[in-house]
């Protein structure tokens, strides 16, 4: 017989613009579930956290780079970049406005207060697949988390960012010899094949083991410069 904390507590339930997003707690952890598709909680976040580090670790000589990060999320990687005073600007673009709320003083707050209050900080409410076409600002670093991975992907729209075209797109956005990090629940070859066809050199892909299940992993590349 089910506990009350098998039995997760919806918080918050919206329509957007691009379907139903879900704030529910399952126990002592958070979750995100966007059109029946659970996105990520607040269990583990090490390897959210570790797509922020890879980027950063792979800019050589750089001072205060400024980052792009896709997706807010639960707020890992937002708030372990600003943790990190070698970040210079951390620019996050977010789609959904209920998610955006949810850190703004609701639940997701706990998470991601003194990233927010952070003079570095900044919060895009817009589509990332929009916003790396249209912006005329410039990064060192874009580290990519609006999905489950190149192959698994929330909304159909976004999966044309993982092929060629969508990657010319994040190169755009890339200062010469910046780097892209994108975070994905598996491995996928295929991707890191394209990649390497949209231009990005030094392609490379690292797994995260995780407290369930198979590995996380980050896939890297380098803008030529």
């Amino acid at each position: 017989m089910p506990t009350s904390n098998d039995i997760p507590d919806v918080l918050d339930r919206r329509e957007g613009p691009h379907g139903e997003v879900v704030l529910r707690r399952h126990g002592e952890r958070l979750e995100i579930i966007a059109n029946g598709c659970f996105l990520m909680d607040t269990s583990d976040g090490r390897s959210e956290r570790r797509l922020v580090d890879a980027a950063l670790e792979a800019l050589t000589g750089r001072t205060r780079p400024d980052v792009l990060i896709g997706g807010l999320g639960v707020g890992f990687s937002l708030a372990h970049a600003a943790a990190d005073t070698r970040w210079g600007g951390i620019t996050v673009v977010e789609r959904e406005s209920a998610i955006v709320e949810w850190h703004l003083g609701g639940p997701l707050s706990e998470i991601s207060d003194r990233a927010l209050a952070d003079p570095r900080t900044r919060i895009v409410e817009a589509d990332l697949v929009a916003y790396v076409n249209e912006t005329s600002d410039t990064y060192d670093a874009l580290c990519l988390d609006i999905d489950n991975g190149p192959d698994w992907t929330v909304t159909e729209g976004n999966g044309n960012l993982y092929r060629e075209a969508g990657l010319a797109s994040c190169a755009r956005v890339l200062r010469p010899g910046g780097v892209l990090a994108v975070w994905s629940a598996q491995a996928s070859p295929e991707f890191e094949e394209t990649l390497r066809n949209a231009g990005f050199q030094q392609v490379r892909t690292e797994e995260i083991p995780v407290a369930r299940g198979v590995p996380d992993v980050v896939h890297l590349g380098i803008r030529p410069g």
